[in-house]
């Protein structure tokens, strides 16, 4: 896949120079500002498509600086914005979680001539931000097909497990999935710690014993989540599900221990608006719109054919 993208954009920039001539492409500096940290397991695959990029696009005079908050803190990450803008980059990347808190800042960028791609989060609103494109996928959407098929499995009564409640993202997720599976959702509100959320848990099953379904929206809910099932004996008759991906959840889906996970191929999610804003200071070319890496279902059949590149941190 590595290969893939790296030749994809290299042809890409190829076709540039017929359309937008010989543009220069020295000194060309993008910033990434996420909300997610490289070390938890899905932003490490994002980190992961952004170093790709990064290196792939360094023929063309192109560095990256990747920054986040130590923790998911609005202020924090509207400061590095802020930073960001200050240094004046030739493209910025950033994740909007909460639209509110961080749109001043993503506006300011805009205000300063900087070309700003969204990603991840931020599909709803990225546009009346003056956002260009946003990389992803449509959360409420996602959640909403991960109901239905939830609900086609017998499911009337459901768990949402929201690690980030504020994260407009994450909470649509959880509406989604109300929606899609038209029965009782109750949204548990947890932090990243993996021992509240495995108690959390044990506690909502002890005052809901006839709760059919649990969705967790990331790895860093779904593991514990799956530690909490399993010492309760309930794996057997719960539907387990998540959102993304990581050695463990795939692990899981082939030992057949969860039902699927919502994959939003967070990789491109990463390389693609590196690739996006390369472009646009070289030529001026910048697609538009929502470009779509998901969402997909990873289920116990073909999740043997994605442990392989997740071993990579590409899946």
């Amino acid at each position: 896949m590595r290969a893939t993208l790296g030749l994809a954009a290299a042809a890409l920039l190829a076709a540039g120079v017929v359309v937008g001539g010989t543009a220069s492409a020295q000194g060309i500096r993008i910033v990434v500002v996420s909300h997610g940290q490289a070390a938890d397991p899905f932003w490490s695959v994002v980190k992961n498509g952004v170093d790709a990029a990064a290196k792939d696009m360094a023929a063309y005079g192109v560095t990256v600086e990747y920054r986040a908050p130590e923790t998911f803190d609005m202020v924090r990450m509207s400061q590095l914005i802020d930073a960001a803008v200050a240094s004046r980059p030739d493209g910025l990347v950033v994740s909007i979680p909460d639209a509110d808190a961080l749109g001043p800042s993503i506006e300011n960028a805009v205000k300063a001539g900087i070309p700003v791609v969204s990603m991840n989060s931020g599909s709803d609103v990225f546009d009346r931000l003056g956002v260009r494109v946003h990389v992803g996928q449509t959360e409420f959407e996602a959640g909403l097909g991960g109901g239905k098929r939830m609900a086609a499995m017998g499911v009337t009564k459901a768990v949402c497990v929201n690690q980030e409640v504020g994260n407009v993202a994450l909470d649509l997720r959880c509406e989604g999935f109300a929606q899609g599976l038209g029965g009782e959702v109750t949204v548990l509100a947890v932090s990243m710690d993996p021992v509240e959320i495995s108690n959390a848990i044990k506690a909502h099953f002890a005052n809901e014993p006839d709760t059919q379904g649990v969705l967790t929206l990331g790895p860093t809910a779904a593991e514990p989540a799956l530690q909490a099932l399993e010492e309760m004996g309930l794996l057997d008759s719960v539907k387990f599900a998540t959102f993304d991906l990581s050695p463990a959840v795939l692990q899981a889906l082939s030992d057949g221990k969860m039902a699927f996970a919502i994959d939003q191929q967070q990789y491109l999610q990463g390389y693609l608006p590196i690739v996006f804003l390369t472009l646009n200071a070289r030529y001026g070319l910048m697609p538009a719109g929502v470009v779509m890496t998901g969402p997909g279902f990873v289920t116990p059949e073909n999740a043997a054919q994605v442990i392989e590149l997740s071993k990579q941190g590409i899946r």
